[in-house]
């Protein structure tokens, strides 16, 4: 993996958000049984469409900095936009099937994939598709990892694809518990994801 200037910062931040410390459990906002995290997995696979808004960081041996985040997924399309990233406006990642497009301000970036841009304009690339899963706090189908579990059986640190993933806090909505806090680490790379929005969509569950 190829380390990144302090000049892409703001570009990684963004797209390290595609969008994983000690483990806490759920805040005791609700009761909660220790067979909760399976009664609802099904519900979490089958979640393909959410809104969520929240607050990322990043920090690497060069700089540490953070900008707000509003993504908005659905099984065709995602938006996830980056407001005042280090004093530099605004920045969009957009796509769907085929086609996947950066807006920052110095212009729009297309690439066929969200990897396969990040490798255009960065010069290496991330499992990008895995983060959405990530962020539901499921492993990605794609490739072999090592999962963790607290004491009730919520996901507690998940390894895949190099990247280390902690779940250190939840919240509950629609009767789900989604993850609050999470942390991913690569090497001495690491983003902080809390979120102080979840609207989960319609699942098929």
């Amino acid at each position: 993996m190829r380390r990144p200037t302090p000049a892409l910062l703001p570009t990684l931040a963004f797209t390290l958000l595609l969008g994983g410390c000690a483990t806490q459990g759920p805040t005791p906002d609700a009761p909660r049984a220790a067979d909760d995290w399976q009664a609802q997995k099904p519900r979490l696979e089958a979640m393909q469409s959410w809104e969520l808004t929240g607050k990322a960081g990043l920090r690497t041996p060069e700089d540490s900095t953070s900008a707000n985040l509003d993504w908005n997924q659905t099984p065709y399309h995602f938006r996830l936009l980056l407001s005042g990233p280090f004093g530099s406006g605004r920045s969009v990642l957009e796509g769907r099937e085929g086609r996947v497009s950066l807006t920052t301000g110095e212009g729009r970036f297309e690439a066929e994939s969200p990897e396969a841009l990040m490798q255009q304009r960065l010069g290496w690339s991330l499992p990008v598709a895995a983060l959405s899963d990530w962020v539901r706090g499921l492993p990605a189908d794609a490739s072999p990892h090592r999962l963790s579990r607290d004491e009730r059986g919520f996901p507690a640190h998940l390894e895949q694809d190099g990247w280390k993933i902690d779940y250190r806090d939840w919240m509950r909505e629609d009767d789900l518990w989604l993850p609050r806090r999470l942390t991913m680490r690569y090497d001495d790379l690491r983003v902080t994801l809390v979120v102080t929005r979840w609207e989960p969509g319609t699942t098929d569950a």
